[in-house]
């Protein structure tokens, strides 16, 4: 989405998460792809905010709202009052999580405490901090994991995510990722490619991956393989569907093996190159573990 894009008149998002998950890396990519940010903002100005926002009209389309624990007890009140705000309303809300060992680490590095730590340690922190923030990850419309992201990537990940086609009524991510790493915790759906022989053991071709020729012409020989993908693209088409009546904008497919290196790179680029083309549908395609040992 650029700047000139046109978007719906008083649209917001909300953007909030654990502390030390890249509100502010968030914040500024969503700032240099033209929209109005507001940083720490009390959830009960979300109300007049969003007023303003549809007041404005084209002159304030996108305004982005930095919503934390730093509210203190006034953070409490943002569960009911984004509940109330979305009848009707082009709100959304997204949600940036990381790993708690991520957390600390990152803590850590500024040499900073948690804002919510108090007398106890850096642990006790974001274990309240996640306590507290709960109702609001279960009604997100997009959780983001950063555990694996730099500032940059983060930042070009958030701007991927936000800069739709014009067109578009809802972007799906569709994510390739090994199982030995993890769950992908922002997946709304997941697919398992573990059914298909691994190419990691056949020497030639264990050191490639998944985007060269030989690996994907390996993994589709496969019986089942093309039946698969062929089965679970046509699947997704009434979900995609759906996801737009239900203004669902943003969904992650998972698709995984052992290592996220060959067998769901290749059937993560299949599925793309079939949603392509969908109406009122933007497809992204992300590796993320491919690279690692």
């Amino acid at each position: 989405m650029t700047v000139a894009d046109e978007v719906p008149a008083g649209e917001i998002l909300i953007v909030t998460g654990m502390s030390g998950a890249g509100r502010t890396t968030a914040a500024n990519a969503l700032e240099d792809l033209g929209w109005y940010v507001v940083d720490n903002l009390p959830p009960q100005m979300l109300r007049p905010l969003l007023e303003l926002s549809e007041l404005a009209g084209n002159a304030l389309p996108r305004v982005a709202a930095v919503v934390d624990v730093r509210g203190g007890d006034l953070f409490t009140a943002l569960p009911e009052i984004t509940r109330a705000l979305r009848h009707g309303r082009a709100l959304r809300v997204l949600f940036l999580d990381a790993a708690d060992e991520v957390l600390v680490r990152r803590f850590e590095a500024v040499r900073r405490p948690h804002p919510l730590q108090d007398d106890g340690t850096l642990v006790d922190g974001i274990r309240r901090e996640r306590e507290r923030l709960a109702p609001i990850r279960e009604s997100a419309d997009v959780i983001v994991d950063t555990s694996l992201h730099n500032i940059h990537q983060l930042a070009t990940y958030i701007a991927d995510l936000f800069r739709a086609d014009e067109s578009a009524r809802h972007t799906v991510t569709v994510m390739s990722f090994g199982f030995k790493y993890g769950l992908p915790p922002d997946a709304d759906l997941v697919a398992d490619m573990r059914f298909l022989p691994n190419p990691f053991w056949n020497p030639d071709l264990k050191a490639l991956t998944g985007e060269d020729p030989a690996v994907r012409a390996e993994v589709l020989s496969h019986a089942g393989a093309g039946e698969f993908i062929d089965a679970y693209a046509a699947a997704l088409q009434p979900v995609l569907r759906g996801y737009q009546e239900e203004n669902k904008r943003h969904s992650v497919v998972a698709v995984g093996c052992t290592g996220g290196k060959h067998r769901s790179v290749v059937t993560a680029r299949e599925l793309v190159e079939r949603l392509r083309g969908l109406p009122g549908v933007a497809v992204r395609l992300r590796h993320r573990d491919l690279g690692r040992e």
